[in-house]
């Protein structure tokens, strides 16, 4: 199977398709040449992609200025130059199945897919709907979500299937060797745990948090594990010289290895993003969140309350986040066994342990129609 993937900017649109690639090829239903990834120079996706042994190719698109209406013409006359070059993309490479995640990057190649009348589909992570899928929605044959509420949002109800993230799968698939507390961190196996993280950039308003609760945590009966992201390491570590928060609390850059670790945690606290709500549902983590207000139509805060409402999460906005507040919801999860317990199980119940899969069987499922 000859397959296109599409999907650009965040690492939202980008770690779904990833974990798809990989399944595809463990399962022996495409090789690496018949496989494409479809990006732009500027994006995310040319890092990732070509570091992983992908085949990339760029096209050269941006999205529309809201405030500056006079950069939009650039922006149109960029649009059909992108469909322009889509069109070649899909020619030369003839592809049974093209997928996109979101991006303006998706719109442009998918849209011509399917003008083309190749079989096209799209994957909604996050439970508010993106500008390019919301579009693509009308004119694609199968429309795979994560969210109920993003289904909502569609009105083709019949192309719709429930497939969740295949990061999911990927992650309860990656054997990842278990971090060893004690002996990599210096931290008690025995005791509750808590990770407190901002992505792999790191979040200045979970760290400024942190830095303000650090003679609160330093007193309490659990460990944190505090990973300030390489971008404020070399600051926080500079603030903390003369600082002595004790042996409970250890101060890191980044987790390497994620999926190792986290199944060794009693609660995590982190931005909601999609990849990560993926990684904690498949293996069942209780989680606090702290939504980032710095994305698209807020959809970290409603991917939050998604998790919230099903008891798989605390959260707190980031207008609302202090040391009482934050303290206090780390001591209800550690300190409650019952509770982190039932967190657990409910978070559980989200994940999707074989979402790639299903997503696989629908891209056969639309590549025979063809």
């Amino acid at each position: 199977m000859r397959v296109i993937f599409s999907g650009g900017g965040t690492g939202g649109h980008i770690y779904p398709i990833m974990a798809l690639i990989e399944r595809l090829k463990e399962e022996g239903i495409c090789q690496d040449d018949e496989i494409l990834f479809v990006g732009t120079k500027k994006g995310l996706e040319s890092k990732i992609v070509p570091a992983a042994g992908v085949n990339f190719k760029t096209i050269d698109i941006q999205g529309f200025d809201r405030k500056h209406l006079l950069n939009n013409v650039k922006t149109i006359q960029l649009f059909l130059k992108a469909t322009k070059r889509a069109k070649e993309i899909l020619a030369d490479f003839q592809p049974d199945v093209v997928l996109g995640t979101g991006g303006y990057v998706s719109g442009a190649i998918v849209y011509e897919a399917s003008k083309m009348k190749i079989p096209t589909m799209i994957h909604e992570s996050n439970s508010v709907v993106g500008v390019a899928n919301k579009f693509l929605g009308h004119y694609v044959d199968k429309i795979c979500y994560t969210f109920d509420d993003a289904a909502k949002e569609f009105s083709e109800k019949k192309k719709l299937v429930k497939t969740g993230n295949p990061r999911s799968q990927q992650v309860l698939s990656l054997n990842a060797k278990p971090v060893d507390l004690a002996g990599d961190l210096g931290l008690n196996p025995q005791i509750p745990t808590v990770l407190v993280f901002g992505g792999s950039r790191g979040a200045l308003a979970i760290n400024r948090v942190m830095l303000k609760s650090l003679m609160e945590l330093k007193k309490k009966p659990y460990q944190v594990i505090w990973a300030t992201g390489t971008y404020y390491y070399d600051a926080i570590e500079k603030k903390l010289a003369d600082v002595d928060y004790g042996d409970s609390i250890k101060v890191v850059p980044y987790i390497a290895n994620m999926p190792g670790l986290l199944p060794e945690m009693t609660c995590v606290v982190s931005r909601s993003g999609a990849t990560s709500l993926a990684e904690f549902t498949a293996l069942g983590v209780p989680v606090i969140l702290i939504p980032s207000p710095n994305v698209t139509h807020n959809h970290q805060m409603k991917n939050a309350m998604d998790l919230e409402k099903a008891g798989a999460a605390l959260v707190i906005a980031e207008d609302d986040l202090n040391e009482n507040t934050f303290v206090s919801s780390i001591d209800h999860l550690l300190l409650d066994q019952s509770y982190a317990e039932k967190m657990r199980q409910a978070s559980k119940a989200l994940g999707v342990p074989d979402a790639s899969d299903q997503v696989i069987k629908v891209m056969k499922e639309i590549a025979k129609k063809n």
